[in-house]
């Protein structure tokens, strides 16, 4: 009985719950693993640290998943306008009172907590409710160019334009989601080359005037990384991370070194975050780590496009798929970075690596999707009932299906 009430309180899609329970596990044993030795020499011998934060922050994004996912997703249509004005507001605060971390100002200190905020993650996530509600909204006017660029590639330009003087990466990451969710949602190709153009022009003008206006901008620091990725010097002092990394999936081979044997642990840079997939190969290899992990987010992906295939209405079907786009494009962005195909971007591995605001967010986005699927499974499930069994229960909990 207690089995029965426990698979009862998990309602939607089976295949993403054990994903999750996927993603929980690496990352508890690849946060362990990668920061121990840092945990013990910075935190008083406590080794346990990150492990410790990490346990409670997975803990607070499962009833975050369990909660938003009894939520009914159309408050989030409803709210996609609010949601997004209040993550543009979050972004203005953050150059005004952010808290600077590596010579950048990316977060804000929440008085009394301690708990530094990354606005980024959540005008990310804001962008793609209100896209989906844009995209749904004006399903008939896609061909019409004044209406998307008003409703939708004028927010994009807000968000990536506040996000990008101290997060280029993530800026160039949010418009790729976003170009992506918009050629899924039928906005004509050549809009989107368009505004791919005018992006292009827009990066290369605002770093130019950012040179000529200021000594101490951000400007040197993406032409190094850029150099650096095109540059066949291999010298370790001009690309030392993305050389430690390289060495940590070269020495893992297809089996691994054992949990609890890498050596570059101790010598990479965000061993725990930005660059976790190469201790996990390190550790696990190619056949335990690195394919096991890409495989649960193409699933992810894959389940994705099922559940949108369900959907009889616009809204939840843009609104799962740009959740689905979101979290794979930074987890494949965060692995070839790792395996040297892209240049450092600083981007985590989606409930992976160790993080805060990054684990809530995507857990708010699971979350979603999931809701989503309760609802479509929910109806499937209506509709096969015989009509002298079927109730009206469906639309009490859910809403009318063309609703």
């Amino acid at each position: 009985m207690q089995s029965v009430r426990l698979r009862n309180a998990f309602k939607g899609d089976r295949v993403i719950w054990a994903l999750v329970a996927v993603f929980m596990f690496y990352s508890l044993l690849a946060v362990y693993s990668s920061s121990a030795s840092v945990a013990y020499l910075k935190f008083g011998g406590n080794n346990t640290y990150f492990l410790r934060s990490q346990s409670l922050m997975l803990f607070m994004s499962l009833i975050i998943i369990v909660i938003v996912h009894y939520l009914p997703y159309r408050i989030y249509s409803r709210l996609s306008g609010i949601i997004l004005l209040g993550s543009i507001a979050l972004l203005v605060l953050t150059f005004l009172i952010g808290a600077r971390v590596n010579e950048a100002v990316r977060t804000i200190e929440i008085p009394g907590t301690g708990f530094r905020l990354q606005t980024s993650d959540v005008a990310k996530v804001a962008l793609v409710i209100y896209l989906a509600r844009a995209l749904s909204q004006f399903n008939d006017e896609l061909g019409n160019f004044m209406i998307v660029t008003k409703y939708m590639m004028l927010p994009i330009a807000v968000v990536c334009g506040l996000i990008m003087p101290e997060n280029l990466s993530t800026a160039l990451m949010v418009f790729l989601i976003s170009m992506i969710i918009l050629f899924i949602g039928r906005v004509p190709l050549r809009f989107l080359l368009a505004y791919a153009g005018i992006a292009v022009a827009g990066v290369v003008l605002f770093a130019m005037v950012l040179s000529m206006v200021s000594e101490k901008n951000r400007v040197e620091v993406w032409k190094t990384r850029i150099e650096r990725y095109f540059s066949e010097d291999t010298n370790d002092e001009a690309d030392y991370q993305s050389n430690q990394a390289k060495i940590a999936i070269s020495t893992g081979g297809l089996f691994g070194k054992a949990p609890g044997k890498s050596t570059q642990r101790n010598i990479l840079p965000q061993s725990n975050s930005d660059f976790i997939f190469a201790i996990i190969i390190e550790e696990y290899g190619l056949l335990f780590g690195a394919i096991p992990l890409i495989l649960a987010y193409m699933i992810l992906l894959f389940r994705g496009i099922l559940i949108v295939r369900k959907c009889e209405t616009a809204f939840p079907a843009y609104l799962v798929m740009g959740l689905v786009v979101m979290i794979t494009v930074q987890a494949m962005l965060n692995m070839f970075v790792a395996v040297g195909l892209f240049p450092v971007t600083g981007q985590t591995l989606p409930m992976v690596s160790w993080g805060r605001t990054s684990v809530l967010v995507v857990s708010f986005s699971i979350g979603a999707i999931l809701s989503v699927s309760r609802v479509v499974n929910a109806r499937i499930r209506q509709e096969e009932l015989p009509e002298e069994e079927k109730t009206d229960e469906g639309d009490r909990i859910y809403g009318p299906a063309k609703a």
